[in-house]
């Protein structure tokens, strides 16, 4: 097929989304998942995904089982592959064998000074979708428990919150073992102590918080964004002697400052405020920006405006006003400021 064909095939393949004929769309569908390009199949895969044809499902698994077959040749970069278990996922199917496999698939294609794994977002892709399946909850954490030591780092993110998914208690002593184990990418941690925190609020405070004394700042980083999510006061107790009782440097003090600013406790936004009445100036405008960015902004906007006034500092007013805007009621006071210091 020359390059003009092909791209007129294409075009009428998304042209699929919009058309007024469903039945018609779904047999062109159909067709196109049988097509021999990855590529192909690919788009057919997201848009039958998207117009919800739970009927092309057995379509959908016969071309999965189809780019297996000499896949860096059949599916370079698992372009198909990726596309088809998402789609799957997305329809909800529930069988747990193209997950399983899927989870099991690595597939090393030439690349500079080697080769490369491209396989690993649909490790992830297939490991999210298996918490659905009708598959026993053991044996879905089995084959959690393995991913969670993939080599590719969205696959352990994403085993961590399938297994919060899933939400078996066994699955906290799975996430306990791998914070103790480590990671090297601190985003793997930090998904590890969030979904351990979900799974098991009251044990997970105290265990989370032994890390906030860890020797690597990315750790300590990590874990505290994690209590800063809570939704138990008890986090942002821990979080506030934290920050008093140990020597932290200033790199995690904003950072903790921001994610207290998503916080879900008025507990968080009330540590906030103390930190602009008490706390340095560069200190206190990383609180001001986090309070404007809380569910709390409005309720807190007059007791930081009343805290800053106390505080007499230009630098920070014009950091208020920049985050929170000018109210007319503040507008007067800052008038008559400048006024006076003029």
């Amino acid at each position: 097929m020359n390059r003009q064909a092909y791209a007129r095939k294409l075009e009428a393949l998304e042209a699929l989304r919009l058309a007024t004929d469903s039945a018609t769309a779904r047999e062109e569908l159909r067709k196109a998942l049988k097509d021999r390009g990855s590529y192909m199949v690919s788009k057919a895969a997201a848009i039958a995904a998207e117009l919800k044809a739970e009927e092309l499902l057995p379509e959908l698994l016969a071309a999965f089982d189809r780019f297996f077959t000499d896949p860096v040749k059949s599916d370079p970069q698992c372009l198909a592959k990726n596309a088809i278990a998402k789609a799957l996922k997305d329809l909800g199917h529930r069988g747990a064998q193209a997950y399983v496999r899927g989870m099991g698939h690595f597939q090393f294609e030439p690349a500079w000074g080697g080769r490369a794994d491209t396989a690993g977002t649909l490790r992830s892709t297939c490991a999210l979708a298996l918490t659905a399946c009708n598959l026993d909850d053991i044996e879905i954490l089995t084959q959690l428990t393995d991913a969670l030591a993939d080599p590719e780092k969205l696959v352990r993110i994403n085993s961590a919150i399938a297994i919060e998914q899933l939400g078996r208690p066994e699955g906290a002593l799975l996430l306990r073992l791998k914070l103790l184990s480590g990671d090297q990418e601190p985003e793997v941690l930090g998904q590890s102590f969030t979904s351990l925190l979900s799974l098991a609020p009251d044990g997970g405070l105290s265990f989370v918080s032994r890390f906030l004394k860890s020797p690597n700042e990315d750790v300590q980083l990590e874990a505290a964004s994690a209590l800063a999510q809570s939704h138990d006061p008890h986090a942002i107790q821990i979080l506030q002697d934290f920050w008093h009782e140990q020597p932290i440097s200033l790199q995690i003090r904003h950072a903790l400052l921001i994610n207290l600013g998503a916080s879900p406790m008025l507990e968080a936004a009330e540590f906030l405020l103390s930190v602009i009445t008490h706390e340095s100036s560069d200190l206190a405008a990383s609180a001001i920006a986090a309070l404007a960015t809380s569910r709390f902004r409005a309720e807190m906007r007059e007791r930081v405006a009343a805290a800053l006034l106390e505080k007499d500092s230009p630098h920070l007013q014009s950091i208020f006003e920049q985050k929170f805007g000018l109210s007319g009621q503040d507008q007067p006071r800052a008038d008559h400021r400048r006024t006076r210091r003029g």
